[in-house]
């Protein structure tokens, strides 16, 4: 009896480890899939302007980093909860569709969280050996805020999406 019960132990052990095998592999293989609660906003809508300088700690980053060069909606892609649940976590996919040849090609991208202590919060820097620009990471948000991602190309073209995010919990204090 005592082996039966072992043996049976043993082979549902094997069952549950194989399931979470599987579930890491696709977690980290299907990492779009990771995130279903993501909504996929590419630009505002046609015609929309993009949403004012909140502070005067966002307009000196826009100073110092774009030095008054326009910035065109578009060519960039925020995958970002509309509701984020926790600030201190808040999963962000980046996207370009821009090329990224020796010509021209994605040379940054900053991430701005207007409403932030520290509103700059990554800066990426890219070559063209790396490919299109498909960047995953998390930030931390303080309350709701507009959430800019802003690309400059090598030629100091800038382009832009923007998508304001709720959060119900302090990420930042």
């Amino acid at each position: 009896m005592t082996d039966q019960n072992e043996n049976g132990r043993r082979r549902f052990l094997q069952a549950v480890g194989a399931l979470g095998l599987a579930a890491a592999v696709e977690g980290v293989s299907g990492a779009r899939k990771a995130l279903p609660a993501m909504t996929r906003v590419t630009r505002l809508a046609v015609g929309d302007d993009p949403p004012p300088i909140p502070n005067e700690i966002v307009a000196k980053i826009y100073q110092d980093r774009f030095q008054g060069r326009a910035i065109t909606t578009g060519h960039v892609t925020l995958d970002i909860p509309l509701m984020a649940e926790d600030g201190r976590y808040v999963p962000v996919i980046v996207e370009s569709d821009l090329p990224m040849t020796a010509q021209q090609y994605v040379k940054s991208l900053f991430l701005i969280v207007d409403h932030n202590p520290d509103p700059l919060v990554t800066a990426f820097h890219f070559t063209p050996a790396l490919g299109p620009v498909n960047l995953q990471t998390r930030i931390k948000m303080k309350r709701t805020s507009w959430i800019r991602g802003i690309a400059e190309l090598n030629t100091g073209e800038l382009y832009a999406s923007y998508l304001k995010v709720e959060t119900t919990l302090n990420g930042c204090g």
